[in-house]
């Protein structure tokens, strides 16, 4: 695994060893990436279930300005850390936080931050938390306006999405699908 494209391309990235983890693709990140475009320059970024940190540090290598990566496992902080570190170098402080937290006391903790890009990919057994944390975000407004949301799944899962999120667009890959979601009117 590699960061894809940007200041940062070409740098090793690192998972955990085991099962837990599930590090998106090289080849779905940089097609996801390719369709999101312009809009990660100087957004800020919160990835949910970091896991490797992978899709944020593609993120900041690409332009944007900052990143939360929240994950509860310990091995998981402790591979995010290093890839951002090596993806980061001097700009690690700046750029980025690491919460090792449950997905839903770290959106409790960050209450009145704002994101303009999601990534949401939990383990695909956590069908029911794509849409808790889509409303937990959206009570904690927590979602600027624009905000794009990208949700990997089992392309067999169909996550039930609250109100007023919406899905503009569905790629597959293999057994993989990716959701682009964005904040419907009220």
């Amino acid at each position: 695994m590699r960061i894809i494209s940007g200041e940062a391309k070409g740098r090793t990235l690192y998972a955990p060893g085991g099962s837990e983890t599930r590090p998106t693709s090289d080849k779905i990140r940089g097609s996801l990436f390719n369709i999101i475009g312009s809009r990660v320059l100087d957004a800020r970024v919160l990835d949910l279930f970091g896991g490797t940190g992978a899709l944020a540090l593609e993120a900041l290598s690409r332009g944007a300005d900052c990143a939360v990566i929240v994950d509860s496992s310990r091995a998981a902080q402790q591979v995010i850390d290093r890839n951002a570190r090596s993806v980061l170098k001097e700009d690690f402080e700046l750029r980025v936080q690491i919460l090792r937290q449950d997905y839903r006391s770290a959106i409790g903790a960050m209450e009145g931050r704002l994101f303009d890009l999601v990534f949401l990919d939990p383990p695909y057994r956590m069908v029911e938390a794509y849409g808790d944390a889509l409303g937990r975000l959206h009570a904690g407004e927590m979602l600027a306006p624009g905000c794009l949301i990208v949700l990997e799944r089992l392309k067999s899962a169909q996550p039930v999405l609250p109100e007023p999120f919406r899905v503009i667009d569905t790629r597959l890959y293999s057994d993989t699908a990716v959701d682009f979601v964005e904040v419907g009117a009220e």
